[in-house]
């Protein structure tokens, strides 16, 4: 073969494994949503009640964010990273999704995908009331500003395909209970059984998912509740601190709903043609988590982190409240929100979930 001939056959051949390489690391890097959005309360809201909130619920102060890359407050209930983030960085969308009210956000951040979610809010408008958060069922206003601002960014048609595309997340219900129907009377004297209670949240979720999905909303992720009884505050407001052992009528409730919901959820997806929806559940992993700790490398799992760990939350929690020396060794941060190792391990299932059920 001539030098020339040499020459010309090394460079195609440079080029064709350049490309090739070229092409599985796009293959790899290449999201597999085109945007992130979220909705519900505090396990997922990554900051929205940091802005104009007359509510109690922020999370703007140390301890909050300590094992965050700059080790800063932010707004999420936790030590690091949420759900939400965990998720995007899979998916290579982003490292972090941003408070939809976060001034001056830019245009990629849009376009990525924002969090609408808003701590101490529910499905039941009165729930919200009393913490002074955003409603869930006021979330859609803001998703209605934002794909205006998307549409200005990239036009009414790439925007309506990014929405239809997009992973979006649903994580309320717990502050009903907690906050609502196992703490003020009124709802209880309206709904003496807690079943009929359930209904009427689970309608609002119906409701609400009807909502997203006419803004344009197809593949969809709701969760379920967790086993609210193994919740440290919980634990101290029927225990008083001496013992700490899961309530397990509350924890009943929480299957009993959980069940509920995984029946509705088909109906849902029925009924609006081209969506996907996919039930999360939370309870089992956290509940598994609390009677294997070992398993999971915890060494804590009735108290959180923070302070005693059998009150502190929000405000409550803060730069006076001495934290444990291994965050990663507790299940819970605060004695309501768990902390990043166990949003990781919840990650990693929901992951796996999530990738086959939009292969299927």
């Amino acid at each position: 073969m001539s030098t020339a001939k040499t020459i010309t056959f090394t460079l195609f051949i440079t080029t064709t494994l350049f490309a090739s390489c070229n092409a599985a690391t796009n293959a790899t890097t290449k999201p597999l949503f085109p945007a992130i959005l979220i909705f519900g309360d505090s396990t997922v809201d990554t900051g929205n009640n940091n802005y104009p909130l007359n509510t109690i619920f922020r999370a703007t102060h140390f301890p909050y964010g300590i094992d965050l890359p700059d080790h800063k407050a932010n707004g999420r209930f936790s030590n690091g990273k949420l759900i939400p983030d965990i998720l995007a960085a899979k998916y290579n969308i982003k490292q972090f999704v941003p408070p939809f009210l976060k001034p001056n956000l830019t245009d990629q951040e849009i376009v990525t995908g924002v969090c609408f979610a808003s701590a101490g809010s529910g499905y039941d408008d009165s729930t919200s009331l009393s913490t002074q958060a955003i409603p869930v069922s006021e979330q859609p206003k803001m998703f209605k500003s934002y794909i205006s601002r998307l549409k200005s960014i990239v036009g009414d048609k790439k925007a309506m395909e990014i929405i239809n595309n997009a992973l979006v997340v649903i994580s309320a219900g717990t502050n009903d209970m907690v906050l609502n129907f196992y703490t003020i009377p009124t709802r209880r004297l309206e709904y003496p059984l807690i079943s009929g209670y359930h209904d009427f949240i689970l309608k609002r979720l119906d409701g609400f998912v009807g909502e997203l999905y006419s803004l344009g909303a197809r593949n969809i992720v709701i969760a379920g509740l967790p086993p609210i009884g193994c919740l440290p505050v919980q634990m101290t407001a029927k225990f008083r601190n001496i013992f700490r052992f899961c309530l397990e009528k509350e924890n009943k409730d929480s299957v009993v709903y959980n069940q509920k919901l995984q029946k509705l959820l088909p109906q849902i997806q029925a009924s609006h043609t081209g969506s996907k929806i996919l039930y999360a559940d939370i309870y089992s992993p956290i509940y598994d988590m609390m009677q294997n700790p070992s398993k999971y490398g915890f060494t804590e799992t009735k108290r959180g982190c923070c302070g005693t760990g059998f009150l502190e939350t929000s405000f409550m929690c803060n730069v006076f409240s001495p934290s444990c020396p291994n965050h990663s060794e507790f299940l819970f941060f605060d004695s309501i929100h768990p902390s990043e190792a166990t949003y990781k391990y919840i990650g990693d299932l929901l992951d796996t979930q999530i990738r086959a059920w939009i292969a299927a």
